[in-house]
């Protein structure tokens, strides 16, 4: 019995043209089911299609189609060509190159992670490789955490809200290898690193206390000082207490007048103040962090 190679073959030539032409049309439905049609039916062949794709598919949407996509390829097909996006000269590259590695989660991979990538220019790839790196690196390896920690230290300060938030989230997942290099960092002379340093390991402590509020404190500790600020917060601290107690005892005032006016109808309530971040009409708003 004679196998026929149908790999090439010029039916199988067109199809893979016109998936390819559809992967890069210019309406962005189009793009997005054709790389729904590349996951849902994986075909090898359009490996180097979907990588290029990757590298410049302007929507997140079709961006994260795309990566489905590549992921339902054979990992041994799929790992050595996005290892070659590592070092490609285009940002959006390197980073989906390196969000692929956090999805395929092969621990091997993270020695692919350079320092040139932790220090990466480009905010959005330097935050990737943050993330991956501490993602992927073994829980009980402390000596690669500790060498990983001392590189993203380098970081703080860098960068807006969103920058920072990631860093602080990768050195947050280390673990207690991160303390004492957090804790030399809060001393930094640049208030700007002290206090991103203060921030992280609040969060690190406590990661219910949020971002914004960590850095908040961390910024008076740096401007006022640790003593001056603990002074501060519990002045500010006394003079809520006392504001409660002022409105308790009048509400209680109120409820032994029965609750009515002069003229016998119900004195409506009074409106509770509403917690810091939220306004009358919903609940407290709670900061987040969009990655790719």
């Amino acid at each position: 019995m004679v196998t026929i190679d149908t790999t090439h073959s010029p039916g199988r030539t067109a199809q893979h043209g016109r998936k390819a032409a559809a992967l890069s049309a210019g309406e962005t439905s189009v793009r997005l089911q054709a790389a729904l049609a590349a996951g849902s039916s994986p075909d090898p062949a359009l490996l180097e299609t979907l990588v290029e794709r990757c590298a410049v598919e302007p929507d997140f949407f079709v961006r994260d189609m795309l990566a489905w996509a590549l992921l339902r390829l054979p990992a041994e097909r799929t790992l050595p060509r996005i290892r070659r996006e590592l070092g490609s000269e285009r940002p959006q590259a390197r980073s989906q190159a390196l969000h692929l590695l956090s999805k395929i989660g092969e621990e091997g991979t993270r020695t692919w992670i350079t320092r040139d990538l932790l220090h990466d220019a480009n905010d959005q790839v330097a935050r990737t490789a943050w993330r991956v790196a501490a993602v992927l690196v073994p829980e009980d390896a402390e000596e690669e955490k500790e060498r990983l920690a001392g590189e993203l230290v380098q970081e703080l300060g860098r960068g807006d809200r969103g920058v920072r938030l990631s860093l602080s989230r990768a050195l947050a997942d280390l673990g207690e290898v991160v303390a004492p290099l957090l804790e030399k960092a809060a001393e930094d002379s640049d208030p700007v690193v002290a206090a991103h340093a203060r921030a992280t390991e609040r969060l690190r402590q406590d990661p219910e206390s949020g971002f914004d509020a960590a850095v908040e404190e961390a910024e008076r500790v740096v401007a006022l000082g640790p003593e001056r600020a603990a002074a501060a917060a519990a002045a500010v601290a006394s003079v809520d207490s006392g504001r409660t107690e002022v409105q308790t005892e009048t509400v209680e005032a109120g409820t032994s007048d029965a609750g009515t006016s002069d003229a016998g109808t119900a004195v409506p309530a009074v409106p509770a103040v509403p917690a810091d971040g939220a306004d009358a009409t919903g609940p407290a708003a709670t900061p987040g962090d969009q990655e790719c």
